[in-house]
């Protein structure tokens, strides 16, 4: 029997690091990523789970740093030992995370790194079909991977990038059913650019998965929040505009998707309140994003970022994707949420 083939999961990944080769030919696949946390395996249960809808394979990203030491090659000496604890700790990772999913189809690449993996989490998006992370309430695993600017990643993702938050994660470790969903697919528009690329994106996730697509608008009350707002302003008006421009928007998407169940919600509140309480039995909320670009792509809207942080069930965010189909979306005169 060959070294290889004693190397556990974990072993095999970490004896590739580095190997960039491997990654030459990556296509379409649901990356996923990993640190040991719960939250990150919670997230790649979700994610093995879509791929088995999308019959893709899943990528699992992990990396890790080398303490830095200064002075004599003694210290180096140290820093080797370091190493090999750090290696040996993050093949444990993977090999907890492949046993935490249990048997599948589903292909499974790992890509191991030396340093801050989002450089390589970023590349990777601009082949991928969708980023997976798991996520909890200001902080998790987007928040230990890159600091601060914690909603860089699926501002900067080149595809859409799905959070699973720990709670849900939870829910999922107890009852494996709650993963075939059921319910519905929920989506925010504001009338803009950016919500009709989410809205396609939602609606490929509902027909993928069976289940009805929930258009949701949100139009703030008229309060002194919004006193900039004319006092000779026709709400009523602006209602049945907004509804009309709702079933436009649904005989769009059923051009595309013809048996689709669509239905369409316009609540008063704000958009972050609306669409927590319109998702919270939803198997997926969906929200859009401008991303990648200047300063307003380096943090995500603050619907976007209400939602990340505050939802009990995963949140797809889109970034501006090139969908061809939006060029025959129904064109908003009015913005709201």
């Amino acid at each position: 029997m060959t070294d290889r083939e004693l190397r556990t999961f974990g072993e095999e990944a970490v004896a590739n690091r580095g190997d960039h080769s491997q990654l030459a030919g990556a296509q379409g696949e649901i990356i996923v990523g990993i640190d040991g946390s719960e939250q990150s395996y919670g997230a790649l249960r979700w994610a093995v789970h879509e791929a088995e809808v999308r019959k893709v394979p899943v990528r699992m990203v992990t990396a890790y740093s080398l303490p830095v030491f200064t002075g004599t090659g003694f210290d180096a000496g140290y820093s080797m030992i370091d190493e090999k604890a750090l290696t040996d700790g993050v093949a444990q990772i993977l090999d907890e995370a492949r046993s935490r999913i249990g048997e599948t189809s589903v292909e499974l690449r790992t890509t191991v790194e030396t340093g801050d993996a989002t450089a390589v989490l970023l590349e990777l998006s601009k082949k991928a079909e969708l980023m997976v992370v798991g996520s909890r309430s200001h902080g998790g695993f987007i928040g230990r991977l890159l600091g601060t600017v914690s909603t860089s990643l699926p501002a900067h993702s080149h595809c859409a990038t799905v959070a699973v938050p720990q709670s849900y994660a939870e829910k999922i470790e107890k009852d494996a059913s709650l993963l075939g969903g059921g319910n519905s697919v929920v989506v925010g528009s504001d009338g803009s650019e950016e919500a009709r690329i989410a809205m396609m994106q939602a609606a490929d996730e509902a027909d993928r998965r069976g289940v009805k697509l929930t258009l949701v608008n949100a139009l703030a009350p008229y309060t002194g929040a919004l006193n900039w707002v004319p006092a000779a302003v026709d709400f009523e008006a602006l209602y049945r505009e907004i509804a009309d421009l709702q079933r436009k928007a649904a005989e769009w998407i059923r051009g595309y998707f013809p048996n689709l169940e669509i239905e369409f919600k316009l609540i008063d509140g704000s958009p972050v309140q609306v669409l927590l309480e319109a998702g919270k039995n939803a198997d997926m909320i969906v929200v859009g994003t401008r991303g990648r670009g200047g300063i307003a792509g380096m943090l995500l809207g603050s619907t976007s970022q209400g939602i990340l942080h505050n939802t009990q069930v995963p949140v797809m965010i889109v970034p501006q994707l090139e969908d061809p189909r939006v060029e025959t979306a129904p064109s908003a005169e009015v913005t709201w949420g």
